[in-house]
């Protein structure tokens, strides 16, 4: 009688296993060296598409698919906070339908992702304007940021339909509507009108595709983040690639301006 064999994986075990191994090596950094909030610049799905000989919607629907192993990739990491900028507010001047594919995409996916979501633990967010947004979408959003805001294990960010500029003039135009004299506007007024007053700034700012520049991306928060740049377009960008920005920043000394701030008064 022949040995029994072991049982055969299911395809959701074999994924989990190969981003166990993705991870080995940043889950042997101390916790305190692990990035407490990562950001991504999801760049290149356009490239992705034109290099394979495919409509560029479909660049972004695998753009779109990756978001689900790099926020399972980054709970197994320990990265509490992952913010994602899927949309900028500039991106209303592609072509129509390539806007009108995107939002599909972003229905589409709030649909039958946020179940896994809530599942893995995840609290969805959004940053943002959502007024832009049909009344359908914004209510698909804000119903699953409802569904997920008791959970804790990660915090998801999208950065839908956002600008850093445009997050400013915002949080300016609301301080001064509630009349606050000049001299009292100060660092931490300002904060609380950025729509990410309840969350950290990022340590860790990646941008995929190659591109050196963060493009009006958390323009205030990212004062002092670490900068990590990528060559992989995004829908090629993996646990091993975000685990070597994680190792990268893990060997970092950061200073916050403190060593420029002595040699200038020297």
């Amino acid at each position: 009688m022949s040995a029994a064999q072991p049982p055969i994986p299911s395809s959701h075990q074999a994924d989990e296993a190969s981003e166990t191994s993705d991870t080995a090596g940043v889950l042997a950094i101390p916790p305190e060296r692990i990035p407490r909030h990562v950001a991504i610049i999801m760049d290149g799905n356009g490239r992705w598409a034109r290099q394979r000989g495919l409509a560029r919607i479909e660049g972004h629907e695998a753009g779109t698919e990756n978001i689900r192993r790099i926020t399972h990739a980054a709970g197994r990491m320990g990265i509490k906070y992952l913010t994602l900028w899927a949309f900028s507010a500039e991106n209303w001047r592609r072509p129509k339908e390539e806007v009108e594919g995107i939002l599909n995409i972003l229905s589409r996916a709030i649909e039958t992702e946020t179940d896994e979501l809530h599942r893995q633990g995840a609290q969805l967010r959004h940053i943002g304007d959502l007024g832009s947004l049909s009344p359908e979408l914004r209510e698909a959003i804000g119903d699953a940021i409802h569904r997920t805001r008791n959970n804790d294990k990660l915090v998801l960010t999208l950065a839908f339909n956002y600008g850093g500029r445009q997050e400013l003039l915002r949080a300016v135009r609301e301080i001064v509507a509630s009349g606050v004299d000049a001299d009292d506007i100060d660092e931490e007024m300002i904060e609380r009108h950025l729509y990410t007053r309840d969350l950290p700034d990022p340590d860790l700012i990646i941008r995929t595709s190659g591109e050196y520049r963060l493009s009006n991306f958390l323009c205030w928060q990212g004062a002092y983040s670490e900068l990590h740049f990528c060559p992989t377009l995004w829908p090629d960008f993996g646990p091993e690639h975000l685990e070597a920005a994680v190792m990268d920043y893990a060997h970092r000394e950061r200073r916050f301006g403190a060593i420029a701030a002595a040699s200038t008064s020297s």
